[in-house]
């Protein structure tokens, strides 16, 4: 029997190699931060909890860029005798964590406006809608930042709608802010950011869903287990598929592990074209791919084998 092992990068699902976000995280982190500081002063000064609610928000959101960003750089470090395939996996520990605490601000931020609904005080409108524009202007500007790598890293979505959703909340502080003024009804601003996390929530539920598949090791998203079976099934000489495995080594890697029953064995020429199909069509970049002569006794091929 042979064996086959390839370790490639940048598939085609994959962010393009020109996208390392460092940068966007580094920008990030330092304006949230810079606006956190303004918003809670802005909040103490108005008199506005909403405001304050919001800067405790967005002081989670520099957590999350934080851990993103964390992950990012350890997913490059290189694989050691105890941690075989590198941190590649901190990426997605990281994901899952940002998705949870997306949705435990929105239940802060939600908590804080049935209080306001059912506590409505006055407050001083003009600041509130002017730190809410900032915060369009902050928030938007990093989500931009993330705009194209939150198509193929999970972990670069988290921190995308992250910083949307508080560009979306921040739109609804305007608005709100604006009706208080024209209207003087204290609970409309509440009622739109109802109607604001409702929008955020169903968005962001395919995130926390993808997360945790990837945590459990499920087939990526975008990859057909069942299309990848009949690749292989296609290829000359191979009979039988068997032990197939389709796992995420992190939001962007990809790895498979196939035992192929072909008679007569295998050349080299036969693995790099397997491997790089693999790759090219299905974006798998690491793949170990084991040659049979004949097919495995049932319940014979299980654990390891030599």
């Amino acid at each position: 029997m042979a064996h086959a092992h390839h370790h490639g990068h940048d598939h085609h699902h994959a962010v393009p190699t020109e996208g390392d976000y460092s940068q966007a995280f580094a920008i990030g982190i330092a304006l949230n931060m810079v606006f956190v500081v303004v918003e809670a002063a802005g909040g103490l000064w108005a008199n506005s909890s909403a405001l304050l609610s919001d800067a405790g928000h967005n002081l989670s959101d520099v957590l999350s860029l934080a851990l993103a960003w964390g992950a990012t750089r350890l997913a490059r470090r290189p694989a050691s005798e105890r941690y075989t395939y590198g941190l590649k996996s901190a990426t997605i520990q990281a994901a899952l964590l940002n998705a949870a605490l997306l949705y435990a601000a929105l239940g802060i931020i939600l908590w804080d406006a049935i209080d306001h609904l059912l506590h409505p005080t006055p407050v001083d409108g003009r600041v509130v809608m002017l730190l809410a524009s900032i915060g369009i202007v902050v928030n938007g500007f990093t989500a931009w930042l993330f705009r194209r790598g939150q198509q193929g890293d999970v972990n670069v979505r988290g921190a995308y709608m992250h910083m949307l959703t508080d560009a979306l909340v921040s739109a609804g502080v305007v608005v709100g802010g604006a009706l208080v003024l024209w209207t003087g009804w204290l609970r409309l601003d509440a009622l739109i950011s109802f109607g604001i996390l409702g929008l955020i929530a169903y968005s962001s539920w395919s995130l926390l869903r993808e997360t945790v598949q990837l945590s459990l090791q499920a087939v990526p998203p975008g990859i057909d287990l069942a299309a990848v079976r009949q690749f292989l099934l296609s290829c000359p000489g191979v009979t039988q598929v068997h032990d197939l495995h389709v796992w995420p080594l992190s939001t962007r890697d990809t790895a498979l592990s196939a035992h192929l029953v072909r008679p007569g064995g295998a050349n080299n020429a036969f693995l790099h074209e397997l491997q790089t199909t693999l790759e090219a069509t299905f974006g798998i970049s690491h793949c170990t791919v084991q040659i049979e002569d004949t097919v495995p006794v049932a319940g014979s091929h299980g654990g390891c084998e030599v």
